[in-house]
C-alpha cells in the first residue's frame, strides 16, 4: 500500500490553482436576471467567505451598488430577511453545508435571485439557486481549500464580467498576464523563515488585498497552528497597533493598486519603526502587473499557499489533514 507524503495533496492542488483560475474566470455566464438589482449579499463561511470578501470590493467598485456579507444564521437559525430586488451570492466548495443550503433556499423564498458558486456538481446549494457558476477545479482532497478558493474568486469575476463587458475585457488581459508568470515568490524562503520565527502575525491588506489577508490568516491557523489575524491597513493603526509592543510579525499583501499604496506604506513604516518583523509581497515582485484587483488578490494567494505549506511541514504538521478539522464543516 502506497504511503501518502505529508502535504502532497495540498501541494498538488495549490499548484493547479492558477490554471483553475484562468479557466473559471472566462466561463460564459447569462446574468440577464441580475440586471438593475439594488444590492448583492454574499453568504459563505471560512475560505469561501474570504473569496466573497475579495469579490465584494471588486463588485462595489465596478457596479456601484452595495455588496455586503449576510450571516448564514439569518436563515439557518432565524426567519430570514426581506430580499426583494437583491441577489444572494452563495459560495461553497461542497455546496453541502446545512446552513448554506438553508441560506440558498431561504434567500430565494425571501425574493432574492440566488447565485451559487460551487465545485461539487449537483449539490443542494446549486439545486436551490437560480444561476450556478461552477468552479470546475476537479476533486480537492486536502482539508485546506486552495484551488477552489482561487477558483471561487475567478467564477465571481466571470459573473462580474457578464454584468460589465468592460470588466470582462480587463479580466481577459489579466489572465493573459498571469499565464506567463510562475507564482513562486523569489523571497519564499525568507517568508517561511519569518513565519517559523513568529508566534503572532498580522496579515494586512486593503480592498481585495484585505480579503486575501483573511484567507492567508485562516490558512496559517489551520495549517500551521499559528495565531494570525487579518486587518485592513486603515484599521490596524488604531487599537490593534498596541499589540505590536509584543513580538509580532507583519505580512503585508500588496495588490498593486495605486490608490492604496499610501495606506500600505504608512502601515509598513509604522510597524517597522517599532521593530516588527515586516514582510511585504506583491504580484509585481515577479513581474505580474496591470491586474484587476481581484486577480491580484487571487495571485497573492497562489504565492502564499506554497509558503504556508512548507512552513507547516517544517513545524512537523501535515497540512493535508489538520488534527481538528474536516473537509466539509457542518455548522448552524
Amino acid at each position: 500500500m502506497e504511503t501518502k507524503t505529508a502535504g502532497s495533496l495540498m501541494a498538488a492542488e495549490s499548484a493547479q490553482a492558477m490554471d483553475v483560475f484562468c479557466a473559471a474566470a472566462v466561463q460564459k455566464v447569462d446574468a440577464r436576471a441580475l440586471q438593475n438589482l439594488r444590492c448583492f449579499y454574499t453568504i459563505a463561511r471560512g475560505s469561501s467567505d474570504a473569496a466573497a470578501n475579495i469579490l465584494s470590493y471588486e463588485m462595489m467598485r465596478e457596479l456601484g451598488v452595495p455588496v455586503t456579507s449576510l450571516p448564514p444564521s439569518v436563515f439557518s437559525l432565524g426567519q430570514g430577511v426581506a430580499m426583494n430586488d437583491t441577489a444572494a451570492l452563495v459560495i461553497s466548495q461542497s455546496g453541502a453545508s446545512d446552513d448554506l443550503v438553508l441560506s440558498a433556499k431561504g434567500a430565494a423564498e425571501k425574493g432574492a435571485r440566488v447565485v451559487a458558486i460551487t465545485n461539487q456538481s449537483g449539490s443542494q446549494v446549486e439545486q436551490a439557486a437560480h444561476l450556478h457558476l461552477p468552479i470546475n477545479a476537479g476533486p480537492e482532497l486536502a482539508v485546506p481549500a486552495t484551488k477552489t478558493v482561487i477558483g471561487s474568486v475567478a467564477a465571481g469575476m466571470a459573473l462580474l464580467g457578464a454584468l460589465s463587458p468592460e470588466y470582462a475585457t480587463r479580466t481577459a488581459q489579466s489572465i493573459t498576464a498571469l499565464r506567463s508568470v510562475n507564482p513562486t515568490h523569489p523571497r519564499a524562503a525568507k517568508l517561511q523563515a519569518a513565519l517559523l520565527r513568529a508566534r503572532h502575525i498580522y496579515v494586512i491588506g486593503r480592498d481585495t488585498g484585505y480579503g486575501a489577508a483573511h484567507e492567508v490568516a485562516l490558512k496559517l491557523k489551520e495549517c500551521c497552528a499559528l495565531h494570525a489575524e487579518p486587518y485592513s491597513s486603515s484599521e490596524v493603526l488604531h487599537g490593534p497597533m498596541q499589540l505590536a509592543t509584543n513580538p509580532l510579525m507583519v505580512l503585508i499583501l500588496d495588490s498593486g493598486a495605486a490608490h492604496f499604496q499610501d495606506s500600505l506604506d504608512q502601515a509598513e513604516a509604522r510597524f517597522r519603526k517599532i521593530g516588527c518583523d515586516v514582510q511585504r509581497i506583491s504580484p509585481a515582485d515577479i513581474g505580474a502587473t496591470g491586474l484587476t484587483p481581484a486577480s491580484a488578490a487571487a495571485f497573492l494567494l497562489a504565492m502564499m499557499y506554497p509558503v504556508i505549506l512548507n512552513t507547516a511541514l517544517a513545524l512537523g504538521m501535515d497540512p493535508d489533514a489538520p488534527e481538528t478539522l474536516s473537509k466539509v464543516t457542518q455548522t448552524t
